[in-house]
């Protein structure tokens, strides 16, 4: 079995729907309202988890209402939480979300507690890191714990995937222990500073990042597909699946967590990528985040499907 460690953000996920995006200063009229666990880490554990992963979560809630549920979630979905503490004085990280009747959404997160993650918590899961085949990390939490993080990995080893959102700066020095970083096209433009919109640009900024030390890139062009690049040739698109949308919420979250458990199964990269596109469609023809991640057998049944 694939041995996982997620370092990064649990929230409450508050969504509504709506008919269309409000103006400032506009009220409509939505629903109906969902509320449900989230948060970029705990979304990608979730993925990887459903994809048959053994997933260790380390993030931080508050002792609240929300945390009680975040501990319950986590040991449904049979992640270990042992290195999930709970802080003293920070609530429980909330994620505002709406989505409108195209499947598009915006998103506000307020990350209290998860935003608390320190140096100190992730060197105290050190030895579970260092039993990990892949560990997993955003950007939704504070810079010290992920540059920790990506220094333990190294110190032994370890493959990380890194999931640049949300964006923040990224020194050189980090993305020379990156294994495979996995950009959006936005994330990709923030990164380089070559606007991504297609498959040329897409080369162009991943082998700027492969230049600066990451080994592969996996860029994620929405219904495109995704752009794959190790530095051993010009890279390749690899396609989506076509499916209907509902709610694009966690769709990268879906992604990330499926391909962290496939390449930690041994699969190679480009194989890797399609299944994980597999994982991220099917997560989109559903409401929700963590609650949309598809099952293996799910994935097996839609890969049999679309043949």
């Amino acid at each position: 079995m694939a041995n996982i460690m997620v370092v990064g953000s649990y929230v409450v996920d508050l969504m509504s729907r709506t008919p269309h995006m409000p103006k400032p200063g506009e009220t409509v009229l939505g629903g109906p309202f969902q509320m449900g666990p989230g948060g970029k880490g705990s979304n990608q554990a979730v993925a990887a988890a459903r994809q048959g992963a053994n997933v260790t979560m380390v993030t931080k809630v508050g002792h609240d209402l929300f945390g009680d549920h975040a501990m319950e979630n986590f040991t449904e979905e049979s992640i270990d939480t042992t290195y999930v503490t709970r802080h003293t004085e920070e609530a429980t990280g909330t994620a505002i979300i709406t989505v409108d009747d195209q499947g598009e959404n915006t998103i506000v997160v307020a990350l209290g507690a998860c935003g608390k993650i320190t140096s100190t918590d992730v060197q105290g899961a050190e030895q579970r890191l260092e039993a990990s085949d892949m560990v997993l990390v955003q950007l939704e939490t504070s810079m010290d714990a992920i540059r920790t993080t990506i220094q333990l990995a190294r110190k032994h080893n370890k493959p990380v995937i890194l999931n640049p959102a949300p964006f923040q700066q990224i020194d050189d020095d980090l993305l020379q222990d990156i294994a495979y970083i996995t950009p959006n096209e936005t994330e990709a433009s923030l990164l380089t500073g070559i606007e991504v919109v297609d498959e040329s640009s897409a080369r162009k900024a991943a082998k700027q990042l492969i230049e600066r030390g990451v080994h592969a890139v996996v860029i994620t062009l929405g219904k495109q597909g995704c752009f794959v690049y190790d530095g051993s040739d010009e890279g390749a698109l690899v396609k989506g699946f076509p499916v209907q949308a509902v709610d694009t919420t966690g769709a990268g979250d879906a992604f990330n967590g499926g391909l962290a458990t496939f390449i930690a199964k041994g699969m190679k990269l480009d194989k890797a990528v399609i299944r994980a596109n597999a994982v991220a469609a099917i997560s989109v023809t559903k409401t929700g985040t963590a609650i949309a991640m598809p099952t293996m057998a799910d994935v097996e049944e839609f890969l049999r499907n679309t043949k």
